[in-house]
């Protein structure tokens, strides 16, 4: 067999587990897994924060942990963008 095509074998077969362990985290769970910060409640939980978040704290250029929008930060890590503007909320 050429090598070009066990390559392409294996690139689908590890694709295919992929998925298919996706599947089964929402079929067993029930739901998405959770990798957002601002939703996550164990991320929450042990005070993990979003990078554009805990740089403008240490900064001192906004305070994002009182909710307020000040430079386009309200807490959480989807409200907070690198350019400093506000997400429209959806």
């Amino acid at each position: 067999m050429p090598t070009w095509l066990i390559v392409v074998l294996c690139s689908v077969a590890a694709v295919g587990l992929f998925v298919v362990g996706m599947s089964l985290t929402l079929m067993l769970k029930g739901h998405h897994i959770d990798s957002e910060i601002s939703t996550n409640k164990n991320m929450q939980r042990l005070g993990i924060k979003c990078a554009v978040q805990q740089t403008r704290e240490a900064d001192g250029t906004a305070d994002c942990s009182d909710g307020s929008g000040a430079a386009g930060c309200s807490g959480n890590c989807s409200a907070c963008d690198v350019e400093g503007h506000a997400e429209p909320k959806k």
